[in-house]
């Protein structure tokens, strides 16, 4: 978007949002007075500036009047004019003004130093709260709420605030201290100039406010249109196979070229009504400088003010202006920043996973006797998910849960990892209530390869090893071979040591479920859970994983979710569930004997097979 076109987005309680923000700099609060008192002090030394020239002159002027005088009113000569000005009294003010000038830019320098440093660490410090945060944020709060939202406050938001530090800050003491000294400085010189100077000033506001309010509106829908104009770039860049394979390039075109046309006319009406709040301001404050000069010069004339004097009112009068409008736009910046640091403290005070029981028991052995019992549970406690759930499962069984869609199949993964604990009921390992468990404890019993894979930028050696760090080589390529992924590793250029992206562009669908199954082979856990684990390979790569993972979970207790009901008839026990409830457990053939429900589904995927 053009400059300034950005709607000011308002904190939801702006004393509220101005008291957190204010706490949370007590750490550097020290630094910060410091930085104030250097910003004051360099104000302060510039305000003297125009005064010292105005002396400057009206020494200047007395030293002509009086060579004037003994010339006996003739025009003296340039050898006498010379003579009569005190060049010692002018040199000494001169060195004066640059003594002022040059402890202002030291002092300017070294507070805006010092706030650098400061705004740096503060923001150091929310990343940190905010990455530490997500760590011990439940599962449940990322159900609920968007991923990008979460970057926006650990980027925008932590830049507008630390950016309010370095920059807001400085010239907020800035602006207020010079429009106070200013006018400080332009009453001790006159005060009826001062009146006519401040005349200009509230009509000025008046009507930059009325512009700016009805300019603000034109940007805050800019910025919406700038935001639907994005997605609908981003949309079309990602989805080119499926708009070609449509023929729908002319619709998204012309569906782009609207979005983009109404977005350059709400810029040139929000800029256009913008730019017009400078031209308003100098005009009256063009007017009120013509009229001090006219009453200024005449002022001088009658000798009621000396011509330096007038000269330095004229100084602080161009100067007056500046801080105004600057304190006006800094309002705005604080509205942004408060409600950046509101959405930052509203995430840092979101409720943390309830803690874990104290003592905690641990398991000093693991054999893998699950029990469920009768477990209830609901993540809306008006929809319950869960209802009377038990089932006593013997270590070293292989374990598969099937049913439709909605039945409670990935409730019952998540409640197993203590993602989220039952209602009622408890869950055990080997007799340890998993209630009764550090979480940590109970997610490192299993290893996950889910339907949604996931792997992080880095070579793939160094995703195999994520669950594992100190695994040697060769267990690695074991792994690798027993997933069936090994041949396809080795044929990339750089074998095990190839990078591959963060969303892992250069890896297939398939691949990529491969190397998180190797990955879970890799890291050998006492137990495994499978959730749809084979969803993107074929079915001869599919029945390769399967006799591989019969050969990881011999002798371990393993969890498989699964549709494809193919998969699974060697189980040593399926549970079927519908809507939340076992309605049938039993081997695969024992299923298919009682043909039920289970029956039921296996015959329907086999004749769509």
């Amino acid at each position: 978007m053009p400059k300034g076109a950005r709607s000011v987005e308002k904190p939801k309680s702006l004393g509220l949002a101005a008291k957190r923000f204010s706490q949370s700099l007590k750490p550097w609060i020290l630094p910060i007075v410091v930085s104030i008192i250097l910003a004051v002090a360099a104000t302060v030394c510039s305000i003297f500036g125009p005064n010292i020239l105005g002396q400057m002159t009206n020494t200047a002027v007395e030293n002509y009047q009086t060579a004037f005088m003994e010339a006996g009113g003739q025009m003296p000569s340039s050898e006498a004019l010379a003579a009569a000005i005190d060049w010692g009294k002018i040199g000494q003010l001169a060195l004066l003004l640059i003594g002022l000038f040059a402890v202002s830019a030291i002092l300017n320098y070294i507070q805006g130093a010092i706030l650098s440093v400061v705004s740096a660490r503060y923001a150091r410090k929310l990343r940190s709260q905010i990455i530490e945060k997500i760590a011990r944020l439940p599962i449940s709060y990322f159900d609920r709420h968007q991923i990008g939202d979460i970057l926006a406050r650990m980027s925008n938001d932590i830049g507008t605030v630390s950016n309010t530090l370095a920059n807001v800050l400085t010239q907020i003491i800035t602006s207020v201290t010079t429009l106070v000294g200013i006018l400080i400085m332009m009453m001790t010189i006159s005060v009826w100039l001062s009146v006519i100077a401040l005349i200009a000033v509230p009509l000025s506001l008046v009507i930059v406010g009325l512009i700016a309010k009805k300019s603000q509106k034109f940007f805050r829908e800019g910025q919406s249109t700038f935001g639907v104009l994005n997605s609908s770039i981003e949309e079309d860049y990602a989805g080119q196979l499926i708009i070609k394979a449509n023929s729908h390039e002319d619709a998204s075109i012309e569906k782009f070229q609207k979005t983009n046309a109404r977005l350059c006319e709400l810029t040139w009406k929000g800029n256009f009504l913008a730019q017009l709040a400078f031209p308003i301001t100098n005009m009256f404050t063009n007017v009120s400088y013509v009229a001090i000069c006219v009453v200024g010069g005449r002022m001088a004339i009658d000798g009621k003010l000396l011509l330096g004097s007038v000269q330095a009112f004229l100084q602080y009068v161009s100067q007056f202006n500046r801080p105004i409008t600057e304190v006006s736009q800094i309002t705005s910046n604080i509205q942004q920043t408060l409600a950046a640091a509101e959405r930052v403290f509203d995430f840092l005070e979101e409720p943390e996973e309830s803690p874990d029981m104290a003592p905690v028991q641990t398991i000093e052995e693991i054999r893998g006797a699950v029990e469920f019992h009768h477990v209830d549970f609901a993540y809306d406690p008006s929809k319950p998910i869960i209802r009377d759930f038990s089932v006593k499962i013997k270590p070293g069984m292989q374990v598969a849960i099937v049913g439709p869609t909605g039945a409670g199949k990935t409730t019952i993964i998540n409640l197993l990892m203590r993602f989220y604990d039952p209602v009622s009921g408890y869950i055990s390992i080997d007799g340890v209530p998993t209630r009764e468990m550090k979480r940590s404890d109970v997610r490192r019993l299993f290893g996950m390869v889910l339907q949604d894979t996931w792997l992080f930028s880095g070579t793939i050696e160094e995703n195999l090893r994520y669950g594992r760090a100190g695994v040697s080589h060769e267990e690695i390529v074991k792994a690798t071979k027993a997933s069936s992924i090994h041949h396809f590793i080795e044929s990339l250029p750089k074998g095990y040591k190839t990078e591959i992206s963060e969303d892992s562009d250069n890896v297939s669908a398939g691949e990529k479920q491969l190397l998180t199954i190797a990955r879970a082979m890799v890291a050998n856990p006492p137990m495994m859970i499978l959730d749809e684990a084979t969803s993107n390979v074929d079915t001869r790569t599919e029945q390769l994983i399967q006799d591989a993972f019969a050969k990881l979970t011999h002798g371990r207790t393993s969890f498989v979710i699964a549709h494809r009901l193919s998969t699974i008839r060697n189980s040593d026990l399926i549970l079927v569930m519908k809507e939340g409830s076992i309605v049938e457990q039993g081997t695969h053939d024992e299923l298919l004997k009682q043909d039920g429900f289970y029956a039921e589904l296996y015959n329907s995927q086999f004749a769509e097979e």
